[in-house]
């Protein structure tokens, strides 16, 4: 594994190490051939595949899909996340006879989100990757080799906690509105 860049004392100056290949993968944009785009997009499914912790998409158009295809996962878990919180935290603020009014859709909310990240991301490879924005840890990239000036760059990363995170306030969320939904209509 590559050693990152460290900071050296005095001028501030950073010294970069070399990367790996296998860290790394680049999607070219090399248009050879009328079926381009089927390329491109079966050498990002290699790539994330093949678990890379850097990959770089030239192609604009899967760049920017597969960014917003993580944004709006990200969105789910986040809505999941704060929606399952809201549903459980609301009983111990508001009043007895108001809180069910509010916690309960959130609680649902929570729950349709997780289900449909559930269905939809948790077996898609491209939910292990985030898009880097960071300058800093895009300037560690060879990225002075592209052609495209704005590259979409993915960085793998652990979901294991995040994922548990959201299931588990879900299903917390879940056990509330059930047990509210029992008081209130069989009770």
């Amino acid at each position: 594994m590559a050693t990152w860049g460290r900071r050296r004392a005095g001028l501030g100056g950073r010294e970069r190490a070399p990367f790996s290949t296998s860290e790394w993968y680049i999607v070219h944009e090399i248009y050879n051939g009328e079926n381009a785009q089927d390329q491109f997009e079966y050498e990002l499914e290699q790539a994330l595949e093949a678990q890379y912790k850097y990959i770089v998409i030239e192609p604009t158009r899967i760049g920017d899909e597969t960014a917003r295809w993580i944004t709006v996962g990200n969105c789910l878990h986040k809505t999941a996340v704060l929606s399952g919180t809201f549903c459980l935290l609301t009983p111990l603020v508001l009043p007895s006879e108001y809180s069910p009014y509010l916690s309960l859709p959130a609680g649902i909310l929570s729950l349709a989100c997780s289900t449909l990240y559930g269905i939809s991301w948790q077996f898609d490879p491209c939910c292990k990757y985030q898009v880097e924005y960071d300058a800093y840890k895009l300037s560690r990239l060879p990225l002075h080799t592209l052609t495209s000036s704005t590259p979409v760059v993915l960085v793998r990363r652990d979901d294991v906690h995040r994922k548990r995170l959201h299931n588990t306030i879900a299903l917390a969320a879940l056990a509330y509105c059930v047990k509210k939904l029992y008081e209130v209509y069989l009770v």
